[in-house]
C-alpha cells in the first residue's frame, strides 16, 4: 500500500509535466525572424532557392506544431519541434547571407554591363557619322538615329535603376542597350562593306562606236 502511495505522487508529477509541455515558442519566433529578415535582404530576388529552402523548414515547422496541439494533451511532445525550429532559423539565416552575396554580385554585373553599354554606343555613334551617305540612304540613317536614341533612354534607366538599387533590372536594361548599339554597329558596317564591294567593281567598258546591240 505504502509503494502505491510513492508511486502514484510520481506518476501525477510526470502527467502534469507531460500536460504542460508548451510549444517553444522562443524558438518559433526566432526562426519566423529569420525568414522575414532574408526577405528584407532580398532574398526573393538574390537568393530564391535558399529562400524556398527556409520557407520549406518554416512549413515543416508549422505541420509538427499544428500536429502537436491536435494530440491528447498528456502526449504531446515539443521536441520535434524545438529542433525544427533550429533548423528553420539556420535555413532563414543561410537566405539573409546568400541574398546579400547576390545583391552585391548582382550590383557588380549591372555596372559593368552599364560600362559597356556606353562604350557600344559611342562605337555605335561613330560608325553612324561615317555611314554612307547618298541617295536612298537619308530614311535609313534616321532610323538607326533613333534606335541610338533609345539606346540612351534605356542606359538612363539602367542608371536609374542602379541608383534605387534595383540591380536586376538594371542589369536587363543594360543588356537590351548592349544589344541595340551593337544591331546598329552591324548595319553601318554593313552598309559600309557594301559600298566598299560597288566601289571596287570595275567599270563596264564603254560601247565602241558602231558596234551592234
Amino acid at each position: 500500500m505504502r509503494k502505491t502511495w510513492i508511486v502514484l505522487p510520481a506518476l501525477l508529477a510526470l502527467a502534469v509535466m507531460i500536460g504542460c509541455a508548451k510549444p517553444p515558442q522562443v524558438d518559433v519566433d526566432a526562426a519566423k525572424a529569420a525568414l522575414e529578415a532574408a526577405k528584407a535582404a532580398g532574398a526573393t530576388e538574390y537568393a530564391q532557392s535558399s529562400l524556398n529552402a527556409a520557407q520549406d523548414a518554416n512549413a515543416q515547422l508549422d505541420a509538427e506544431l499544428t500536429a502537436q496541439q491536435g494530440k491528447f494533451a498528456l502526449t504531446r511532445s515539443y521536441k520535434k519541434a524545438t529542433e525544427l525550429a533550429a533548423a528553420a532559423k539556420s535555413a532563414g539565416d543561410k537566405a539573409a547571407t546568400d541574398a546579400a552575396s547576390g545583391k552585391a554580385a548582382a550590383q557588380r554585373e549591372a555596372s559593368n554591363l552599364i560600362a559597356q553599354a556606353k562604350t557600344a554606343l559611342e562605337e555605335a555613334k561613330g560608325l553612324l557619322d561615317k555611314a554612307p551617305k547618298g541617295k536612298g540612304t537619308q530614311a535609313d540613317l534616321e532610323a538607326l538615329k533613333a534606335d541610338l536614341a533609345g539606346v540612351e533612354s534605356a542606359i538612363t534607366e539602367a542608371d536609374n535603376a542602379m541608383t534605387g538599387q534595383k540591380y536586376l533590372q538594371a542589369k536587363a536594361k543594360a543588356t537590351a542597350a548592349i544589344g541595340a548599339a551593337n544591331q546598329v554597329k552591324t548595319a553601318v558596317e554593313q552598309a559600309m562593306a557594301a559600298k566598299k564591294g560597288a566601289a571596287a567593281k570595275p567599270a563596264a567598258p564603254a560601247a565602241k562606236p558602231g558596234a551592234k546591240h
